[in-house]
């Protein structure tokens, strides 16, 4: 938790309004609860109350949308150049999870799309098939980098490590669909190609060329390239 003043939050406090800005960023419910406000409409206060990054809203103003989400029946649109769409739901999409230390996505993809090797630097991620197969895994960290990869087929579950590079690929001839769960209301997440060859700026060629074993006008090219988020 990050905070301008000392201040003690129990579980069974929501939050404090006499107090300066609040700046919680720990996953557990019993350090900082609140659900956030995703309203363009809010009027941020000097004592407005930043969880993960949200801003909690006044308990006593909660209703029950504020823990739902609907949707997640339909299918994303994989009509890309990646050939898959994720669909989240956390604390962006669904305010009652802020502080939890839970969300979810569906993931879909049409034959042969891919999830391309990302990461989620504040979760770790468990997998199922629901429908196809996919072909999946991670890279541990270095020295290692050692390749966990598994072809998973319907009921399959697989886990991906907190922070460790993964992907996910349909390795077969139809659709397939899995659904992924989270260890944190805001997981985030870095896609690697996305990352290095997308920054804006533009990452100085000299470093990219040198990292990747490339000549510069390679580099130059990649850089060129549209980078797509598939979430």
């Amino acid at each position: 938790m990050l905070m301008s003043v000392h201040l003690y939050i129990s579980s069974n406090t929501s939050f404090i309004l006499f107090y300066p800005r609040i700046h919680c960023t720990t996953p557990s419910a019993n350090s900082c609860t609140c659900h956030c406000i995703t309203s363009s409409t809010f009027l941020f206060t000097y004592a407005s109350v930043f969880v993960n990054g949200l801003v909690c809203e006044d308990p006593k103003l909660a209703k029950p949308e504020d823990f739902f989400f609907a949707g997640l029946n339909k299918p994303g649109n994989t009509s890309n150049p990646l050939g898959s769409m994720v669909t989240p739901v956390a604390a962006g999409q669904l305010p009652g999870l802020n502080t939890l230390g839970i969300s979810l996505a569906r993931i879909d993809f049409e034959p042969y799309g891919l999830n391309p090797p990302h990461t989620h630097p504040r979760a770790t991620e468990i997998l199922t098939v629901l429908e196809g197969s996919l072909y999946v895994g991670f890279v541990t960290s270095n020295p290692g980098n050692i390749l966990f990869a598994k072809v998973l087929r319907k009921g399959d579950v697989f886990v991906f490590p907190q922070g460790l590079v993964h992907f996910q690929l349909n390795s077969g001839e139809g659709d397939a669909v899995a659904i992924a769960a989270l260890s944190s209301q805001n997981p985030g997440v870095i896609t690697v190609a996305n990352a290095v060859f997308g920054a804006k700026p533009p990452i100085s060629d000299d470093v990219l060329a040198k990292a990747f074993k490339l000549d510069k006008k390679t580099v130059d090219w990649l850089q060129a390239q549209f980078w797509m988020d598939n979430n």
